[in-house]
């Protein structure tokens, strides 16, 4: 009996386990705004906007920190993929516009609170219009 039970939960397992997992449904979105740093974004450890930044989000995008888009309407959209490129971490193409405006075309997934963006095409690059440290001033680790 109890070789029975085992075996018919091993094969309710198995069975769900081979079933594909219920992916979240994706929008197509154009979103406009700042590619950033999520990691000094968030922390506050270093400001995380424009030129201010524009050094420190390179190198942590190319050490693997993920980047995101900070939209004007205030969101942070985490970059999952940027164009064809299969390369997540370090993507040439994401350091091509570190700190810069963009308009992206892409797929929207939002999971838990977690706005996660697909970027099919960047429509718009407009360089970094932050342009200058005045603006900002020096800023302490941690704001």
């Amino acid at each position: 009996m109890q070789k029975g039970a085992l075996f018919a939960i091993a094969a309710l397992l198995s069975a769900a386990m081979a079933a594909p997992a219920v992916a979240a449904t994706a929008e197509r979105v154009k979103i406009t705004g700042e590619v950033i740093d999520s990691w000094c974004y968030i922390t506050e450890i270093m400001y995380a906007e424009g030129t201010a930044h524009h050094q420190c989000a390179l190198w942590c995008a190319a050490g693997g920190v993920p980047v995101g888009i900070l939209g004007d309407d205030g969101q942070v959209y985490m970059v999952l993929k940027l164009g064809q490129d299969d390369t997540s971490v370090a993507n040439p193409a994401i350091l091509r516009i570190q700190s810069h405006r963009v308009t992206v075309d892409g797929s929207l997934y939002d999971r838990d609170g977690i706005k996660y963006l697909v970027v099919n095409k960047v429509i718009d690059d407009s360089g970094i219009v932050k342009l200058t440290h005045e603006d900002y001033g020096i800023q302490p680790f941690g704001k």
